[in-house]
């Protein structure tokens, strides 16, 4: 292998990471044995160990994991400019797809209550199903967090409010840091080392609680829509843990209470968002081109895109110089066990509360949706192929009725 190889520049990079964002169906974990098979067994970018590390650490951070991963490998050959390469490949074909369905919904009256998108928001029921079954069975495998995660839905389904899901998390992670124990591991990891060092990486973290605490005050203070979508996504990205289906309840207590987005319109997204390769968190790009009042199209998709993910780069860049403190801070992975359990209680709520509430509507979509359901759990079915399946029942099922 020649050094080239073994160091490819930013736009090698952005060609390998446009093929895997052109063909990654399934999810974040598909993802994830996606980037393994590319950058472990085929390119030998790293170890298999080094990985493993790398997958624990972005899953032990806010956000999206496959996309972090994607942003660290970039990062680790090619410096900052490798880590947006990454990025902008792996995203950038489901952020045009789904500004593109956006700006179809926006173009024609009743399409978003159209026969397949209510297939979309059913769809959405049995994707969102499997994803609270999965994470309850490896997040919360006792009663003490069994107990977390039923306080925590309750608490969401009770109060809606944006501000209640982000005290939930917090308060989460204070529980788990009085109450859980996890397991010791010394094990050290292969070297693998990035072009930031540590004094970079406390620019780049101060710069993301900066980015957290400040942009309320600025969305408040001047009352501009450009500003409170920055604040209302960065805020979604920076708080995800558990993968991006757990950006649904955030994002929907942003868009949907305030009337930028109506309800059915936004869960017909999110159910494209599951056809569609690449990360989950391109819903944002869909999310910011529907907005009723500008930005709208294009330049709020990309507004609403770079914001969702913004904090993604800032937690990577800041994180990877401490990888090994972090790996072994047994209080914070302690508090990381109680935040994970109020995560799977608030999509938890999120299923009922509007996933079944605003998809459901009668015998037909129930047994649509359980089916869905099944295809999925049982017949192993890829995620992509069962929205598809679900769309095109529900639109003959329509035609029928009609």
């Amino acid at each position: 292998m020649t050094d080239q190889e073994k160091k490819p520049g930013a736009v090698q990079i952005f060609l390998i990471f446009l093929r895997l964002g052109l063909t990654s169906f399934g999810g974040p974990v598909a993802h994830l044995g996606f980037f393994r098979d590319e950058f472990v067994h085929h390119r030998r970018w790293l170890s298999e160990r080094s990985y493993a590390d790398l997958v624990a650490l972005c899953q032990f951070l806010p956000g999206p994991a496959s996309s972090q991963v994607g942003m660290a490998l970039g990062l680790s050959r090619a410096g900052y400019a490798g880590a947006a390469a990454a990025w902008l490949g792996f995203t950038l074909p489901s952020a045009v797809l789904l500004i593109v369905l956006a700006l179809g919904v926006n173009a024609y009256d009743g399409l978003a209550s159209a026969g397949f998108l209510h297939g979309l928001k059913i769809a959405a029921v049995a994707v969102v199903a499997q994803a609270v079954w999965g994470m309850g069975r490896n997040l919360c495998p006792d009663m003490p967090r069994i107990l977390l995660m039923a306080v925590a839905a309750g608490i969401v389904l009770v109060s809606s409010a944006a501000w209640t899901q982000v005290a939930v998390i917090a308060a989460a992670g204070l529980v788990g840091l009085a109450l859980f124990k996890p397991e010791q591991n010394t094990a050290g990891h292969d070297d693998w080392t990035v072009p930031v060092g540590r004094t970079a990486g406390t620019v780049w973290l101060v710069l993301f609680a900066v980015g957290l605490l400040a942009l309320p005050v600025l969305a408040a203070t001047f009352q501009n829509q450009s500003i409170q979508l920055i604040d209302a996504f960065y805020r979604a990205g920076a708080l995800v843990f558990g993968g991006g289906h757990v950006v649904l309840p955030l994002l929907q207590a942003e868009v949907v209470p305030t009337g930028w987005v109506d309800e059915e319109v936004f869960l017909a997204g999110y159910g494209a968002a599951q056809v569609v390769p690449g990360p989950l968190f391109s819903f944002a790009a869909f999310l910011g081109a529907a907005m009723k009042q500008s930005p709208t199209a294009w330049v709020g998709g990309l507004l609403c895109l770079l914001a969702v993910f913004t904090p993604s780069f800032l937690l990577v860049a800041g994180a990877l110089p401490f990888w090994e403190n972090l790996r072994r801070n047994q209080r914070i992975q302690a508090a990381l066990m109680g935040v994970n359990a109020a995560v799977v209680g608030i999509l938890l709520a999120a299923l009922y509360n509007p996933v079944w509430t605003s998809a459901i509507d009668s015998l037909q979509d129930f047994i649509l949706a359980l089916l869905a359901l099944a295809a999925l759990v049982y017949w192993r079915l890829p995620s992509w192929a069962v929205v598809a399946l679900c769309a095109i029942s529900s639109a003959v099922l329509t035609t029928i009725a009609a």
